[in-house]
């Protein structure tokens, strides 16, 4: 399927889709909004074609021909890593969880508004844009906390043990915003950097879920990520910035 905007400097979507209808429908709802469209058909077509590309986001039909959707996140975020929109006829509550923990960034149930789609499809894309932007100028960009060391400017974490733990760009812009603002209670519309976030929308939590992971912090008893139930989460600990 052709791009429907090839200007340069537009974000560029995959399109992984089996059915031709529904793909047609999902390229020419965001070529609309100037998003450039790739529709391949097929978990390996896009496999070996993200790599070359380098796309922006790629929405993830799971029913597919040849492969698992939830196997396509799994390998696409180890060879490929961006941001992902799983779009699927599953409505099912342990494929959406699933689909978050392997760090898909928002789930839409099929039949689906097409307005929503672009919707979720920009939101998305600001929290990359945010998290990568660069710091301002004479901005620290080095934290120190509880042994461990962030680098804001190359989404790096260091464990105390001299480890380097991997991040996406969406964990970096999360921690970054816990870290400049610790031990204050943030909100789930201040940690997505949204105004109006839907109170169903749990993507926020599964985040936090991952980040304390990489962070080992104890889900059950957690000791930097604390949170407040009814009104958000907490950094609990000392940060220096440098």
């Amino acid at each position: 399927m052709p791009m429907n905007r090839p200007e340069t400097g537009q974000p560029l979507i995959f399109v992984l889709e089996d059915e031709p209808d529904i793909a047609r429908l999902i390229c020419a709802s965001l070529g609309e909004y100037g998003f450039r469209c790739e529709h391949l058909a097929s978990g390996r077509q896009l496999l070996a074609r993200a790599p070359q590309a380098a796309p922006d986001l790629c929405i993830v039909d799971l029913g597919l021909p040849d492969m698992d959707g939830m196997q396509v996140v799994r390998e696409l975020q180890e060879g490929s890593p961006c941001a992902v929109l799983i779009l699927t006829g599953r409505n099912d509550v342990t494929d959406r969880v699933l689909g978050l923990e392997l760090d898909a960034d928002d789930y839409i149930v099929k039949p689906f508004e097409p307005r929503e789609l672009v919707a979720r499809v920009r939101s998305i894309l600001r929290r990359y844009q945010r998290a990568a932007a660069p710091e301002p100028t004479g901005e620290r960009s080095i934290a120190r906390f509880a042994g461990w060391t962030f680098d804001s400017s190359r989404h790096a974490l260091g464990s105390p043990d001299g480890r380097e733990v991997a991040l996406s760009a969406a964990e970096a812009g999360l921690l970054a915003t816990l870290l400049r603002r610790p031990n204050k209670i943030l909100s789930r519309e201040q940690l997505l950097g949204e105004r109006d976030v839907d109170p169903f929308d749990r993507s926020i939590d599964v985040r936090i879920s991952r980040l304390r992971r990489k962070l080992d912090d104890d889900p059950h008893n957690p000791k930097l990520i604390k949170t407040v139930y009814g009104a958000g989460y907490l950094f609990s600990a000392q940060v220096s910035w440098e």
